[in-house]
This record gives structure tokens, C-alpha cells and sequence, in this order.
């Protein structure tokens, strides 16, 4: 059966915010106290602030997600840009009349705010973001709530993403699954969670899904 629904994550998928993302965690983690390489800051992109900061302490977690989203708001227009082709690919997308959604695990005013920024929100018929699930990605609910916001059911749906948690949460709600080989932690690290397809351009998925 044909793909007729596609999920994207957004952060380091659709949109290149890995060095505003850097530098809020090097913000954040100067302000309270921390200092990590460069290597050792990416292996904290991906889950949620919440599981990220409560590791290193629960007793300042929630200031150090504050510190963080204060700075990444302030700065997001700085550092953010779409990667390569990415734009002409939800065009050609949309036009085909393929319905599409957003899966994040940031909160929601970031998302509208990088959506709304590279003039991509017009391409989405549905958004899910850490405010409208109990259980965050790699836990199926965010997927199968966006899957069943666009009436789309696994065997026509395809989740695209940067980071295992996108692939894993995909492949846990019973889709196919698409790893994008410029993320930030490397195409061979994601082939570890044996998504179905791995593209090196966004324009790769056109074929994938028959356009």
C-alpha cells in the first residue's frame, strides 16, 4: 500500500539548529556550574530537558531547562536555518497532496517559532509537540497521535527523523521509518536503530514515498 502520510521530527531533520542548540547547553551548563566537550554535549541532543538535566541533578533541573529555552529562544534566529533542499521538497510534497505533520520533543512555542521562522508551517496539517503527550518519543503516543490527526494508519504512514528516538517511536507505533544521514550524531550511529531508509538528501524521500 502507498505512503500518503509523512511525520517529520524537526530539529536536526527539517531544521539545522544543531550549533543553536549547542550553545544553549554550553550556556546552560556554564551558568550552573558544569563544563562538558563539545563531544559529550551532543550525546545530550535528542531526549527531553527534563531527562537530559534531571541525570546530572533532579534538584535543578527545571532551572536548567529554564536557563536553556530562555537562551534558545533569544538566540533562535541567529543560528537557525533549513538544511539542503528541504523546503523544495515539502513544496513538491504538498503539491502531490501528501498529508504531513511535525513530531517534537520541544515545547511548543519553539516549534511554531522555527516552523514560523523558515516559512515551512504552512506545509502542516498537524503538530505534536511535548505539550500534547504524556509519554515523549521513543514512546509510540506522539507518532500515533499525529498519524491519527491526518486520518493515516501505519501501513500508509512513514516517520522521518534524525536521532534513535524519532526511528524508535516510529518503528513502536508500527510505521516504516526514514534516518536522514546528516545527523548531528553521525549516519552510522543512527543505522544502529535499522530504520527502513536512510537518505543523504531530503530529496530522497520523494522516490521513497512515490513522487
Amino acid at each position: 500500500m502507498s505512503i500518503n502520510t509523512i511525520l517529520f521530527d524537526l530539529d536536526g531533520t527539517l531544521l539545522d539548529s544543531n550549533e543553536l542548540i549547542h550553545q544553549s547547553f554550553v550556556h546552560t551548563f556554564n551558568h550552573h556550574g558544569y563544563s562538558f566537550t563539545r563531544e559529550e554535549i551532543v550525546a545530550f541532543n535528542g531526549p527531553p530537558l527534563i531527562k537530559t538535566f534531571s541525570k546530572l541533578n533532579p534538584n535543578t533541573a527545571e532551572e536548567m531547562i529554564q536557563t536553556y529555552r530562555t537562551h534558545n529562544l533569544e538566540h533562535h534566529n541567529k543560528y537557525v536555518k533549513l538544511f539542503p533542499n528541504v523546503k523544495e521538497t515539502l513544496k513538491k510534497l504538498h503539491a502531490h497532496g501528501f498529508k504531513m505533520g511535525i513530531v517534537s520533543t520541544k515545547m511548543r512555542p519553539g516549534v511554531m517559532l522555527g516552523l514560523e521562522f523558515t516559512e515551512i508551517n504552512r506545509f502542516f496539517d498537524t503538530i505534536v509537540t511535548i505539550d500534547d503527550v504524556n509519554n515523549a518519543k521513543p514512546h509510540p503516543e506522539p507518532v500515533l497521535k499525529a498519524m491519527k490527526n491526518l486520518d493515516g494508519s501505519p501501513t500508509t504512514s512513514i516517520m522521518v527523523g534524525d536521532n534513535y528516538h524519532d526511528i524508535e517511536s516510529g518503528k513502536n507505533a508500527g510505521l516504516k521509518t526514514v534516518g536522514v544521514a546528516w545527523s548531528l550524531k553521525g549516519e552510522e550511529y543512527l543505522r544502529q536503530f535499522n530504520p527502513t531508509y536512510m537518505v543523504n538528501d531530503m530529496r530522497d524521500l520523494l522516490p521513497i514515498v512515490g513522487v
